[in-house]
């Protein structure tokens, strides 16, 4: 049995909007997921660039669908999935998944937002979505990890507007917050991970260093919060879980071809 979220990991989400679970993936798996995603030129090829307020500029690519790719087999991990619905108390779905590709010194930051103040703008009507980032290189304060905001998640949806070419919430607003919320640095190791709240503040600062800060993050919706207009995300579907032990073998399969 691979991991299993406990009553007290429950609680600390619930509490603080987020969940750190160090070696999410073990060392092979992490491996595989590396050497993949690096030499995935295809993926290099679609991602797209997202400026913040000072120009600086993060790629991304973005997936809506599952197919048989490497990364949709992580999503449909039955540790991750499970987890989700534990923490979510609900069947989730995949909602979306995504490379994060922020290179060494020129990196840019990711503003302050939530992803609900996204997600609202498709037809969810609730917050109750969530995300697993998964460190891919080693994420540090100085390649610009993951900053979240402890228990922001309880604040309810933040208005966003536009920041750089970027959509991030109220900075008026944020700067209350920091006031009076703790500020969480969320440096990982390749195969940590982190659950967050749809309505987690949160942020990553540019890429000042000689690494690269790459990570893979799987996006859930729950059954009961089917999107009640059509988007570009998907509607609710059944997804197929993986048994953990099938995700190495497939990634493995996939550097074979």
């Amino acid at each position: 049995m691979g991991f299993v979220v406990t009553p007290q990991q429950q609680r600390e989400f619930s509490e603080d909007g987020y969940l750190i679970v160090p070696g999410l993936l073990d060392e092979r798996e992490t491996n595989l997921l590396m050497t993949v995603a690096k030499s995935d030129r295809a993926s290099l090829t679609e991602a797209y660039a997202k400026k913040d307020a000072s120009g600086g500029e993060s790629r991304l690519v973005v997936h809506n669908e599952l197919d048989h790719s490497p990364y949709a087999a992580i999503v449909r991990s039955q540790r991750i999935v499970m987890a989700m619905q534990s923490l979510l108390a609900d069947e989730v779905y995949h909602y979306h998944h995504k490379m994060m590709l922020k290179e060494p010194l020129i990196g840019g930051a990711w503003e302050w937002h939530q992803d609900y103040g996204y997600w609202y703008d498709n037809g969810c009507l609730y917050p109750d979505m969530a995300s697993c980032l998964i460190a891919v290189d080693r994420a540090t304060q100085e390649n610009g990890c993951l900053q979240v905001v402890r228990g922001s998640h309880k604040l309810g949806r933040l208005e966003h507007g536009k920041t750089g070419g970027q959509t991030g919430a109220n900075l008026e607003r944020v700067a209350a917050v920091l006031e009076r919320l703790e500020l969480v640095y969320c440096e990982l190791s390749p195969g940590d991970a982190i659950f967050f709240h749809g309505n987690t503040l949160h942020r990553s600062d540019q890429n000042k260093s000689q690494h690269s800060r790459w990570s893979l993050i799987c996006c859930y919706n729950t059954k009961h919060n089917n999107p009640y207009v059509e988007s570009k995300h998907p509607s609710y579907e059944p997804l197929e879980i993986w048994n953990d032990q099938d995700v190495a073998k497939h990634l493995e399969s996939h550097l074979s071809e």
